[in-house]
C-alpha cells in the first residue's frame, strides 16, 4: 500500500513499508523503548501478544492520513505512560517532516517490559 499526494510539479508516492522503517528508527530513539541487538524495537517471541502481527508496526491509510499503530516492550525503570507519549509525539513529527503526509493518529501498545 502506498500514499500519494501530487502537485504541480508531479506525484510523490511514499509505501507504507518507507514509513514504518521511519516509524521504526523515531521510536528506537526514545529513552526507555527495548531494543534489540540489531537495534529494531524488540519483539517478544513468548508473549502472547506477539504472535499476532508480524511486524510491531503498522500503517493504514484514511484519506490523506495516516494511522500508525506501534507496539513497544518498556525498559524497567521507565514510566510507560511517559515513554508511550514521547514515541508517539517523535513518530508523528518524523513521518510528517520526512514524508509530508498528515498523521493522524500514532496507537502505541506495551507489549512488555525487559531489563536493560
Amino acid at each position: 500500500m502506498e500514499n500519494q499526494t501530487g502537485s504541480s510539479v508531479g506525484t510523490l508516492k511514499v509505501s507504507s513499508a518507507v514509513i514504518v522503517s521511519i516509524a521504526e528508527t523515531a521510536a528506537s530513539e526514545i529513552e526507555g523503548v527495548a531494543l534489540s541487538s540489531a537495534n529494531k524495537l524488540a519483539v517478544m517471541a513468548d508473549a502472547p501478544l506477539a504472535k499476532k502481527f508480524v511486524s510491531p508496526i503498522k500503517v493504514k491509510f484514511s484519506g490523506d492520513s495516516a494511522v500508525i499503530e506501534i507496539s513497544v516492550i518498556t525498559e524497567i525503570g521507565h514510566k510507560a505512560f511517559e515513554v508511550s507519549k514521547k514515541v508517539q509525539e517523535n513518530v508523528k513529527s518524523s513521518v510528517q517532516n520526512m514524508t509530508g503526509i498528515t498523521v493522524s493518529k500514532v496507537n502505541v501498545k506495551v507489549i512488555g517490559v525487559k531489563s536493560k
